[in-house]
C-alpha cells in the first residue's frame, strides 16, 4: 500500500532530522529562505510542513497545534 503525502512528509521529516542531527530546523528554514527568495510557493509550503513536523518531533503534538 503507497504512503500518504502525510505519511511521506513524517517519513521526510523523520530522515532530515537523522541526517542533520540538531541542525534540522536550522536546514530546513534556511531551504524555506531560499524557496521563498525563488518565489517558489509549493517549495515553502512543503517545508513548512516539514518544519511543522519536526516541531512535532521535538516537542510533542500540543507546541505542533
Amino acid at each position: 500500500m503507497p504512503m500518504t503525502e502525510d505519511q511521506e512528509r513524517w517519513a521526510e521529516a523523520l530522515a532530515i532530522e537523522q541526517l542533520h542531527g540538531e541542525r534540522a530546523k536550522a536546514w530546513v528554514a534556511e531551504r524555506i529562505a531560499v524557496f521563498r527568495e525563488a518565489g517558489d510557493s509549493k517549495g515553502v509550503e512543503r517545508f513548512s510542513i516539514l518544519a511543522a513536523c519536526l516541531d512535532q518531533l521535538q516537542f510533542g503534538p500540543a507546541r505542533g497545534q
